[in-house]
């Protein structure tokens, strides 16, 4: 099986018989859908903004959360903070991840994010190592990476996590909830990540104008296209960052 295991990934088991009630009160997807796979979901502060995204995992009598190590003890710590009384575990767990592309095998879960990332998979499996351009994958598919697009200053709609299967606005109330039902019912986004095309190259974080006025962020590049976080209104006509220059991709 061809594919890669993911040495930046920390699991935490969340068991308990509170474990389910716990985390659907918390994070912005609908808990039940560990039903038919993995449920793709981020915890948010109570004013809105990013504070974590994760991949829930059902497994044997818990729940694996599956984040990235950088903002794993952080959000233990959290997570322990609102258990209060809830029958609830958390616990640092050495389950393994793989991830690679091409036929899910049997024991593994499709990414829900999108279709082109293929699959994810936990516990021991015999993998043929390969080398995957994921970056370009992602960009591809507009979807944003822990610590790069996803920072303490995201909202999650703004990041596309409607378009990525990462929220559900019919579960009920969540940290940070009423912030994301709002955007949802306002008439458009005037912010977000986009796909653009660029020439050349700029620092992730660097600043994109357009006509002299300041209309976005660069992130992520690979093969001539990369995520921007754009003001949609800015963001006709070419653009630059240094001494890039971009177009908004209108695939």
């Amino acid at each position: 099986m061809q594919g890669q295991r993911c040495d930046d990934r920390t699991i935490l088991e969340i068991g308990g018989a509170d474990r389910v009630d716990f985390l659907q009160g918390l994070v912005t997807n609908d808990v039940a859908g560990l039903k038919d796979g993995l449920v793709y979901a981020a915890l948010l502060t109570p004013q809105g903004k990013y504070m974590a995204d994760f991949f829930l995992v059902p497994w044997q009598d818990v729940i694996l959360l599956d984040v990235k190590t950088d903002l794993a003890q952080m959000l233990g710590q959290r997570l322990a903070m609102y258990k209060l009384r809830a029958k609830v575990t958390i616990t640092p767990s050495d389950v393994p991840v793989s991830r690679g592309l091409g036929p899910v095998p049997a024991t593994a879960f499709a990414d829900p994010r999108h279709p082109d990332l293929g699959w994810r998979h936990y516990g021991e499996i015999a993998l043929d190592p390969v080398e995957i351009d994921w970056d370009r994958l992602r960009i591809a598919a507009c979807v944003p990476e822990t610590g790069v697009e996803l920072t303490a200053e995201t909202y999650i709609l703004e990041a596309g996590f409607e378009r990525l299967h990462g929220v559900d606005f019919r579960k009920g109330c969540y940290v940070g909830q009423e912030i994301s039902a709002r955007m949802k019912h306002k008439a458009e986004l005037r912010k977000g990540l986009a796909v653009v095309e660029i020439d050349g190259a700029a620092p992730i974080g660097t600043e994109i104008t357009a006509n002299g006025k300041a209309a976005g962020v660069l992130y992520t590049q690979a093969e001539g296209r990369a995520i921007a976080y754009l003001r949609f209104d800015r963001a006709t006509g070419e653009m630059t960052a240094e001494n890039a220059t971009l177009r908004l991709n209108q695939a």
